[in-house]
């Protein structure tokens, strides 16, 4: 692992292989899209691991139907990101908490392993937007063998109080002390990628209300930083966007 400056001065984490896990479809794109978009464009290799099917969700009619078409978005969106890698698993949505935790960590070591890894992305602590699904996604990586780097998907606090307020929804945001990189970001390709999720983004001014207050910028936390050993296994696994070797 290399650093490059981040836009406000303090140091972005290279990786040659970066994992995201995440709970539903759509979350790759809507939360993490931005970030995965800019490993991407450094020569990461990226892959996703998603647990559900999103067949639960209130954006959509509950149904075996819709459990296929968020599969299909969500193989459209990780195209669209130049995601490399994806696994679609079927844990029931809404219903995470309730699958074994060593279950889920164990799959995502498996991917981690089958990749290389050397740095995991997911959703903050408390999940952003409070689902508790997003907060299992997370223990799950965090409780994966193998000890790698997990960076988190942040908000500000400002931009969560203003969310809630509009919307009365529950995202839990950051104060600036406890948050580590602020990036600046290009959204056009993640722009592109909500777009593959039509059954999502279509009439959903949350998340057109959320890219408004970020504007150009996302913020990221560490919810495991890298140490002396992680970033050397990274060294030595191949140039970036290979396997290793």
């Amino acid at each position: 692992m290399s650093a490059a400056p981040g836009a406000d001065g303090r140091e972005l984490l290279s990786a040659s292989s970066v994992l995201a896990v995440c709970a539903h479809p759509d979350d790759e794109s809507f939360g993490l899209g931005a970030v995965l978009d800019g490993y991407v464009e450094r020569g990461a290799a990226v892959a996703v691991l998603c647990f559900t099917r999103g067949e639960a969700s209130t954006l959509g009619s509950p149904s075996t139907a819709l459990a296929a078409q968020r599969g299909s978005e969500l193989t459209r969106a990780a195209a669209e990101l130049g995601v490399g890698r994806l696994r679609l698993l079927e844990h029931p949505d809404g219903s995470l908490c309730s699958e074994p935790l060593d279950q889920l960590a164990a799959e995502v070591a498996a991917m981690a392993e089958e990749m290389v890894a050397d740095l995991v992305v997911v959703f903050d602590e408390g999940g952003v937007t409070g689902h508790p699904d997003h907060r299992r996604a997370t223990e799950a990586a965090l409780a994966a063998r193998g000890g790698l780097p997990v960076l988190a998907w942040a908000i500000p606090r400002h931009v969560a109080d203003a969310l809630n307020e509009e919307f009365g929804t529950g995202f839990v945001g950051r104060t600036d002390d406890e948050i580590d990189l602020v990036l600046r970001v290009d959204r056009t390709r993640q722009g592109r990628a909500i777009a593959c999720h039509p059954s999502q983004s279509d009439d959903n001014p949350v998340l057109e209300r959320r890219l408004t207050l970020l504007g150009d910028t996302e913020s990221l936390r560490w919810l495991r930083r890298p140490t002396p050993d992680s970033r050397s296994r990274a060294a030595t696994a191949g140039t970036p966007g290979q396997p290793g070797s």
